[in-house]
């Protein structure tokens, strides 16, 4: 495949961070490709290094005491060392995060509304008028009663999937080529959990996005991934399609976090993989 067929090319990807005991290496040798519409899933169990692999493709680790080696490139180009303030520019509008703990994406002091009129702004040309009527469109698109209503309210006064939900609708706006979803439905209850993957899923499917999926559970990987990147102790120990990791694991961590998953049923919808 030729390599602008690849919206993400991650190669000999290595994360080190400076402590008083020496440099310590926290991600080592990680290489993937994303190609619109393609979803891989990154699992592995709590401090394999999936966060640290997510924060350095945004470039948002501690420049002054973490160092990233390897090569990042978002269409053909490199991320990895590139200024601040260019970084901001493709933030959210090319490569946008969704967090596990959606209260900690918000400003606690505005208002949804506010927060999501600048961040539209922001990336496109938009007047504040059209801004709001787009958040409006988005939030009413992930199934929240009435948007223009939220619009007014503050972080605080929405549950946890409605935040999600907020967010998704955010990035919705935006249209990146590529999200990273930081276990985006861990602090979820089903009923969420499904909202929020068929969200992914519409995406996916609508705009040709590429997602990288990260979670420690392989029961919500399986509902969304195309391809599964196994984690463990910083490297990539095992990488194949969905249905090989889960018919026939190689690696004995895979197997072992297999063994351990729960289950997520969900009800499939029509014209869609969930």
């Amino acid at each position: 495949m030729e390599q602008s067929e690849y919206v993400l090319q991650v190669k000999g990807l290595k994360v080190s961070v400076e402590t008083a005991a020496g440099i310590l290496p926290l991600v080592e040798d990680v290489h993937f490709n994303l190609k619109p519409g393609h979803v891989l899933g990154l699992v592995g169990g709590s401090g394999s290094g999936k966060t640290v692999t997510s924060l350095a493709l945004l470039q948002m680790l501690e420049r002054q005491t973490s160092v990233i080696e390897g090569s990042i490139r978002l269409h053909n180009r490199e991320l990895n060392g590139l200024p601040e303030k260019e970084m901001r520019g493709l933030r959210g509008s090319q490569l946008a995060l969704i967090m596990q703990n959606p209260m900690t994406a918000f400003s606690p002091v505005y208002t949804i509304g506010v927060q999501m009129i600048e961040a539209i702004r922001t990336h496109s040309k938009l007047g504040k008028k059209e801004a709001r009527e787009e958040a409006i469109r988005s939030m009413a698109g992930v199934n929240l009663p009435d948007p223009a209503a939220l619009l007014g309210k503050y972080p605080f006064e929405l549950s946890g999937g409605m935040l999600q939900r907020v967010m998704l609708a955010l990035t919705m706006c935006l249209k990146p080529s590529v999200i990273i979803a930081d276990e985006p439905t861990t602090a979820l209850d089903v009923t969420n959990q499904l909202q929020v993957l068929r969200q992914l899923d519409r995406m996916r499917q609508e705009h040709g996005t590429a997602i990288l999926l990260i979670s420690h559970d392989l029961g919500v990987i399986a509902e969304l991934a195309d391809e599964v990147a196994v984690m463990q102790q910083g490297r990539i120990v095992e990488q194949a399609g969905c249905y090989e990791i889960f018919d026939h694991p190689r690696h004995e961590y895979t197997r072992e976090l297999l063994a351990a998953r729960p289950t997520l049923q969900l009800s499939p919808q029509p014209g869609s993989r969930l």
